[in-house]
C-alpha cells in the first residue's frame, strides 16, 4: 500500500455551535461524511489528518480505493473562455472604460467579489432583533 499524504486533502476548519457546543469542526471535502470536533483549531485539524490516514488504511484493508485529493491550483491555467450576450459585453466594456481598467480586470474583480459573497453565504447566519422599525420609504408606497 502506498502511503498517502493527508495534508494534500482539502480540510476546512470552522468555529461554531455544533450540537449546542461551541467548538471547532474539521471537514474533508474528498470525504464528505468525515467530521472531527475539538476545542482548538489545531486539534481539529490534526484529528482530521489522523482520520484521513485511518480511512485510507481501512479502505486498503477492504480492497477499496481511497478518494484522491482534489486538484491543486497548479492544475488550472487561469484562462477561461466565456461567451456572453453582446449587450452584456458592451455594458461591461463601457463600465471598464469608465473605471479606467481593462475588461479583464473588471471581470476578475467582479468574479472575486462574487466568490467572496458566496464564501460568506455559507456562514452560519444569526437573527439579530431589530430594536426599532425601519423608516418607510415613501417612494415605494403607491
Amino acid at each position: 500500500m502506498t502511503k498517502i499524504d493527508a495534508t494534500n486533502y482539502s480540510i476546512t476548519v470552522r468555529h461554531g455551535d455544533f450540537g449546542g457546543e461551541l467548538c471547532f469542526e474539521a471537514k474533508v471535502k474528498e470525504l464528505p461524511d468525515l467530521a472531527e470536533y475539538a476545542d482548538s483549531w489545531q486539534e481539529a485539524y490534526e484529528l482530521a489528518l489522523d482520520a484521513i490516514d485511518t480511512t485510507a488504511t481501512l479502505l486498503a484493508e477492504q480492497g477499496r480505493d481511497m478518494p484522491l485529493p482534489a486538484s491543486g491550483v497548479e492544475d488550472y491555467s487561469g484562462r477561461v473562455t466565456l461567451r456572453v450576450p453582446r449587450t452584456l459585453h458592451r455594458s461591461l466594456a463601457l463600465m471598464a472604460e469608465d473605471e479606467g481598467v481593462s475588461l479583464n480586470q473588471l471581470m476578475v474583480s467582479a468574479l472575486a467579489d462574487f466568490r467572496g459573497f458566496s464564501a460568506g453565504a455559507v456562514a452560519q447566519w444569526r437573527v439579530v432583533p431589530v430594536t426599532q422599525a425601519p423608516a418607510k420609504n415613501p417612494a415605494r408606497q403607491r
